[in-house]
């Protein structure tokens, strides 16, 4: 069973600002070992800023980013990276002119054992099997589906221990969200912990184990997955109850 008690990753009283104005408020939050932990929000509360400034492609004006105790504010994607952390980044950021092989090859070109990154492509391709298909056709010619599929695949090729996913569903069919959530779940299962900023909050609330609400840069609630599910302030705000 895995230690919840165990901290992935922290965020300690982080502030940020785009130029003169103030975006993040003091945002502490956490993810265990183990959880998969929510952020939701309306357009604009700051949810996206939150993941490229954990990703390091953001500057913070104050506080602190842990990942496994290590301070990781101000480090760069390559340098996190290693470390054992992914971002999904909203808008898929395909490398649109190469193949669906090729933009899983990249997520794995940091690593240098040939055999598991081999055992992992397989991997990634039973999660995603529509891709087996489309392995040599360009990227940027896929259904916004697939291409996510691609986006979620490629980064799950870093081999990470921590995956952030911002706005993984957004704009998706129906039954192509139900995929996604389902490769979620699953990669947890397998042992990496997730971050996940989501517009549709009712499939978040859904697949977490623990969630924070964002209102304009701050955190004014949070809670475990299911009280925030059927908290009647959240139900009428996120969930259309």
């Amino acid at each position: 069973m895995p230690d919840h008690d165990v901290c992935s990753l922290e965020l300690d009283k982080l502030c940020v600002s785009y130029g003169k104005v103030p975006v993040l408020h003091d945002v502490s939050l956490k993810v265990n070992k183990g959880q998969v932990v929510t952020i939701i929000g309306a357009n604009g509360a700051g949810k996206s800023t939150i993941m490229k400034v954990v990703m390091g492609l953001h500057k913070a004006t104050s506080g602190k980013v842990r990942l496994f105790g290590q301070d990781v504010l101000g480090k760069s994607p390559d340098q996190i990276t290693p470390i054992g952390m992914t971002l999904v980044p909203e808008g898929r950021r395909l490398f649109a002119p190469m193949t669906v092989r090729e933009n899983l090859e990249m997520g794995a070109y940091r690593r240098t054992n040939p055999a598991e990154v081999e055992a992992d492509f397989e991997k990634v391709l039973g999660f995603f099997p529509d891709l087996k298909a489309k392995l040599d056709v360009a990227a940027g010619s896929l259904s916004g589906g697939q291409q996510q599929m691609v986006a979620v695949a490629r980064a799950l090729m870093t081999r990470p221990k921590v995956m952030l996913l911002d706005e993984p569903t957004i704009g998706l069919a129906p039954a192509v969200v139900d995929v996604i959530a389902d490769v979620i779940r699953q990669v947890n299962r397998d042992g990496v912990d997730v971050l996940l900023v989501e517009q549709n909050a009712e499939m978040a609330l859904e697949i977490s184990d623990y969630g924070y609400v964002l209102e304009q840069g701050r955190v004014t609630l949070e809670a475990p997955s299911r009280d925030l599910a059927s908290n009647p302030e959240v139900q009428k705000a996120y969930l259309g109850i």
